[in-house]
């Protein structure tokens, strides 16, 4: 047994030093925790929005219960035992040290997946469905849905490195995706994706590796070239659009004049968010406002009416996990990174899958995902969830893994 290189949250031990995949455990000292409870404390507040609804932002009724389960209910212990109850691994891709949840299944003939998270997630996202995924029949399923399961963190979030130089983009987070899979041993494999995962799958689907079979997305990119340009400039909508695609423009345009505030900030001037790394209330309310749906549902967990699995130890273990890694400022850093468009079709050529989900950011028409994906094997629409699916609605998302990659075992 070795003592690692102090992470981010503090202590990491590592066996097997000489190994390129080291085992790892989460141990953050109880001063970091009392710092954190410190700062929470001590938060200087503004006042209250002059609107009676959230058009300004987090309001401030909701912040101000996140802050007092945060500091005086929430079990700082309980995401670590949570993360430290799964397998996870570290190992240097690129230069970089790049934090994974594996699990392999029980059953034999088990199918490899990678499941990429987004922001202001994490692996937390996904705990919820690892066993599903991985032991179906200890959660209602058929053994021949089982999968091997790894989930990495991006660089710059969570225990994974942070990087120091440029470069680590979509497209370079893919190929090191596909190292990672590689190194691990799997000659086959499937990849899914939401948000920034989505992205990424996409491009793995681009770049359509020998061992890829396939991709899942529950946030696909398939806004046509014209479309895109449409709403890039400003300009009306094109006039042969039909009534889900008029939707899906709608829901785009919105976003992207309305929705994004957060993302235009950390794509263009990241650094300028210090108080991420020096304010736990800032970054927790920063995490919050992602988009109009979820921020709806998180702020009901506050309230005592959770939507879905979105309940406050949830949403606290994710921003925990960011605060304790100090990871606020370098994940927004991928957006800076970022070349390509949200949601522009990136030439997947490889089998893949799509589910839209009614609170995503938008609904996907599937006129425009049968174009974007010329060999589309499955596509549903399901009747709950929003953008974070299998944090909200692990057994949904689960349903519709097995049914996507089933057609490909």
């Amino acid at each position: 047994m070795a003592n690692a290189t102090p992470t981010k949250a503090g202590r990491a031990t590592a066996v097997a030093e000489d190994t390129a995949i080291r085992p790892f455990r989460i141990d953050v000292p109880e001063e970091a925790l009392v710092d954190l409870r410190r700062r929470i404390a001590a938060t200087r507040w503004p006042e209250r929005e002059t609107v009676a609804d959230e058009t300004q932002g987090v309001r401030l009724a909701t912040i101000q219960e996140l802050m007092r389960y945060w500091g005086t209910e929430y079990d700082f212990r309980r995401f670590e035992a949570r993360l430290n109850a799964v397998p996870q691994f570290i190992t240097e891709i690129d230069g970089l040290d790049i934090h994974f949840i594996h699990v392999k299944s029980p059953h034999k003939n088990a199918m490899p997946l990678i499941i990429t998270h987004g922001w202001p997630g994490s692996v937390i996202e996904m705990l919820n469905v690892v066993g599903p995924l991985t032991d179906p029949t200890s959660h209602g399923g058929d053994p021949e849905d089982a999968f091997d399961l790894v989930v990495p963190s991006m660089p710059g979030y969570g225990f994974s490195g942070k990087p120091t130089a440029t470069g680590w983009d979509p497209v370079h987070i893919a190929g090191a995706w596909i190292a990672l899979m590689r190194q691990l041993g799997y000659t086959r494999f499937v990849a899914q994706g939401g948000d920034w995962g989505a992205q990424i799958t996409d491009v793995m689907g681009a770049k359509a590796p020998p061992e890829l079979l396939g991709i899942h997305s529950n946030m696909p990119g398939t806004a046509p070239a014209d479309v895109s340009k449409a709403l890039a400039s400003g300009g009306p909508a094109p006039s042969d659009l039909s009534a889900d695609e008029s939707r899906a423009w709608e829901q785009l345009k919105f976003l992207y004049t309305k929705g994004i505030g957060y993302a235009t900030e950390m794509a263009l001037r990241p650094q300028t968010l210090y108080g991420l790394a020096d304010s736990p209330i800032a970054l927790a309310a920063w995490m919050l406002d992602h988009d109009a749906r979820s921020y709806e549902d998180i702020a009901r967990a506050f309230e005592g009416d959770p939507v879905g699995n979105l309940t406050r130890d949830e949403v606290l273990d994710n921003i925990t996990l960011t605060w304790v890694t100090n990871t606020g400022v370098s994940s927004g850093r991928l957006y800076w990174e970022n070349k390509l468009g949200f949601f522009d079709v990136k030439g997947v050529s490889v089998p893949a899958a799509v589910s839209v989900f009614p609170g995503e950011l938008y609904q996907a028409p599937r006129s425009w995902t049968e174009k974007a994906y010329p060999k589309l094997i499955y596509f549903n629409e399901v009747g709950k969830g929003n953008h974070f699916a299998a944090w909200q609605e692990p057994d949904l998302f689960t349903t519709e893994v097995r049914a996507a990659f089933r057609s490909l075992r």
